[in-house]
């Protein structure tokens, strides 16, 4: 494996930047998604049931199926992988939102908006920092999904290390297929912790501003 990295670093070098920039492409759009629907769905509960209804479907549904699915509406490439990976990752962040929001204590609210603050400013000073850490371990939770799907993006011509795995087995190369697993379980892990840590350092100074 290292000695094929080291005898192509420019191919595996475009696969790694391919990757991140389709799943960080998806995560973006996740992220601006399902954040304000989240909220919206806040607002309009009788909108919620059906809408967390759909979003459990997409959960259900593998992620190859959705890059297929992509195929005869938007072809092959960049564009329909990054759609289907959005599909695919959009569910946990958008049911975190949800449930964050919601799970806010009504008595903190209800003190807010008693001591004169206006809708808009309960949401931003009182339920959006509090639903933070839930809202966040969406962001991680979407963030491992969409590394690890985005390895299928390859079957319809999205790039990235996908395609060092699917040329590994189709021309019998090991190494380049060894390498391009290992590297998709790399990026997958250090995604995770990066979150993570992320998450700790923000609960951590939640914390230290509610004291």
């Amino acid at each position: 494996m290292w000695q094929w990295i080291g005898d192509n670093p420019g191919i595996f070098g475009t696969a790694v930047s391919n990757h991140l920039q389709l799943s960080g492409v998806a995560l973006a759009a996740v992220i601006l998604i399902a954040l304000p629907l989240g909220l919206l769905l806040t607002r309009y509960r009788g909108l919620a049931n059906a809408a967390i209804a759909i979003v459990n479907i997409l959960r259900t549904v593998p992620s190859l199926a959705l890059l297929v699915i992509m195929l005869p509406l938007l072809g092959t490439g960049f564009l329909p992988s990054a759609v289907a990976l959005v599909l695919y990752g959009l569910p946990a962040l958008l049911l975190n939102t949800y449930t964050g929001l919601v799970e806010v204590d009504a008595d903190i609210v209800e003190a807010a908006r008693g001591q004169g603050l206006s809708d808009r400013q309960v949401m931003t000073r009182i339920e959006i920092p509090l639903a933070l850490p839930v809202i966040f371990a969406g962001i991680r939770t979407a963030a491992v999904q969409i590394v690890s799907a985005a390895t299928l993006a390859a079957f319809i011509g999205g790039g990235g290390l996908g395609e060092l795995i699917t040329a590994g087995m189709a021309n019998f190369n090991f190494p380049q297929l060894v390498a391009g697993a290992v590297a998709v379980a790399l990026l997958a892990l250090l995604v995770e912790l990066a979150f993570a840590g992320l998450e700790r350092l923000l609960t951590r100074q939640l914390r230290m501003g509610a004291a």
